[in-house]
């Protein structure tokens, strides 16, 4: 969405919530994806999540979108590396690299396409989320073609429940995990560094 993630989540929660014919407070805990992505509704997904578990006494955790795009890959034990790619728009991508177990290969950053391409080292990969496709069109002629090209828009909710319930709230906080500034500035502010957060 480009606008209005404020006013569609919370009526979308209660739709959900009254389906499941239980309450806020059957839950064990709340889990939410921190980014990297839209600044917008990051904010908005990380509020409505501390707000309701405030609400409910229920702990939250957090878990990085690129780990939840890549957990399913990961759950198969294959060969290939997995690349987990969400589009950071102006030619760029959020992106990381693990190995067919999970074991990380090239830490979570944002890079332009191009750079991304030089993982194509590592072997044919298994691509994974929003830019999957965009590196798929670009990917270098010369090496080893991706073994799959998972475009889906989202990671899969049910494998962010499965992360959310075997992380650890101590680690794995509910705050957003920026790998870069936002575009939009404050009028004659200074130049600002990029918020980083160690979330997991």
């Amino acid at each position: 969405m480009k606008r209005g993630h404020a006013e569609a989540l919370m009526p979308l929660l209660a739709r959900v919530m009254q389906q499941s014919g239980i309450g806020f407070r059957d839950l064990d805990r709340i889990a939410v994806t921190t980014g990297p992505g839209s600044f917008t509704g990051l904010r908005v997904g990380l509020s409505a999540a501390r707000g309701l578990a405030l609400a409910a006494h229920k702990p939250v955790v957090g878990v990085t979108t690129l780990s939840a795009y890549a957990a399913p890959v990961v759950s198969e034990d294959g060969a290939s590396p997995i690349i987990s790619a969400i589009d950071a728009r102006h030619d760029h991508v959020y992106y990381q690299v693990v190995s067919g177990s999970g074991e990380e290969l090239v830490a979570p950053q944002v890079a332009a396409i191009e750079d991304v391409l030089a993982v194509a080292r590592l072997g044919a990969p298994y691509l994974v989320g929003n830019a999957a496709s965009i590196l798929a069109e670009r990917w270098p002629g010369e090496a080893a073609a991706p073994v799959a090209v998972d475009t889906r828009s989202g990671p899969d909710i049910a494998w962010v429940a499965w992360l959310g319930a075997a992380a650890d709230p101590a680690y794995a906080t509910a705050r957003p995990f920026y790998l870069r500034a936002p575009d939009v500035k404050v009028p004659g502010a200074g130049p600002r560094e990029p918020a980083q957060s160690a979330a997991s």
